[in-house]
C-alpha cells in the first residue's frame, strides 16, 4: 500500500518477502516498509489516498480477495495504480529456468512455477485488468500499454534472483551449500551469455482507477 508522495504524506512500501524488503531498504532507505500479505494488509480501514501495485496482479491466486482488502484501506474517492508484465519470459528468464532444471526435476517445480504467477497469461491484457477493476467497484479506469527499458548490473539480476518465488523454492530444497553451487554456476553461464550491464526491454500494461 502506498500513498500519494507529496510533502506531509505517509508512504508505506509493503511485501511478504523479507528479501525484496531488504533490496527496497536499500534503494529507498527513507521509506517506511512492513511485512505483510496483499489478501490481508496490516492498516486500518480507510488509511490511504492511493493504493499502487507493481506487477503484483498476476500473482495472486485470489486477486478478487486482494482487491477487497485494497478498497477497505482506501478512503473514499481513493485511487489505484498497476503495473502488469504484456509479454512472456525473456532470455534471462529463459536462461535462469534452463540452470534451475539442471538440478531440479521439473515436475518438482511444479508447484513453484504454478505460485509464481498464476494470473501472468490472464493480466497481460488491459481488458482483463479493466474487468477486474471494475468488478471490485472501480470506476473512470484507464490503461495504457509501454515499453521500457531498464539498465543493471548483472550480478544485481543474479543475486535477485534469490527473492523470485522459484528462486525461494529451490534455495529450500537445495540447501545452502547446493544453493550457492548453483548460484557460482549462474553467475558464469550470465558471463558467458550477456553483457555487463544488462539492458532489458519489457511490454508493460499501466491501469488507474478510482472508488468514485
Amino acid at each position: 500500500a502506498v500513498e500519494a508522495e507529496r510533502p506531509g504524506s505517509r508512504v508505506v512500501g509493503i511485501d511478504r518477502s523479507l528479501g525484496m524488503l531488504i533490496v527496497g531498504a536499500k534503494q529507498r532507505p527513507e521509506l517506511e516498509l512492513v511485512a505483510g500479505e496483499a489478501i490481508d494488509l496490516p492498516f486500518r480501514d480507510r488509511s490511504f489516498d492511493v493504493v499502487m501495485g507493481n506487477f503484483v496482479l498476476a500473482h495472486f491466486s485470489k486477486v478478487e480477495t486482494a482487491l477487497f482488502d485494497v478498497v477497505r484501506v482506501l478512503k473514499p474517492g481513493g485511487r489505484v495504480g498497476f503495473s502488469s508484465w504484456s509479454d512472456g519470459s525473456d532470455a534471462y528468464q529463459g536462461a535462469w529456468l534452463e540452470l534451475v532444471e539442471s538440478v531440479v526435476p521439473r515436475d518438482m517445480l511444479a508447484p513453484a512455477y504454478a505460485a509464481a504467477a498464476p494470473g501472468h497469461a490472464r493480466f497481460m491484457r488491459p481488458e482483463a485488468i479493466q474487468e477486474t477493476l471494475r468488478d471490485a467497484g472501480f470506476r473512470r479506469i484507464r490503461t495504457e500499454r509501454k515499453r521500457y527499458q531498464w539498465t543493471y548490473a548483472r550480478d544485481e539480476l543474479v543475486d535477485g534472483l534469490a527473492t523470485w518465488t522459484v528462486g525461494r523454492f529451490v534455495r529450500q530444497m537445495l540447501g545452502d551449500r547446493g544453493w550457492e553451487s548453483l548460484m557460482e554456476r549462474t553467475r558464469a553461464r550470465f558471463a558467458e551469455r550477456f553483457p555487463d550491464p544488462l539492458n532489458d526491454f519489457r511490454d508493460v500494461i499501466l491501469a488507474v482507477g478510482s472508488l468514485q
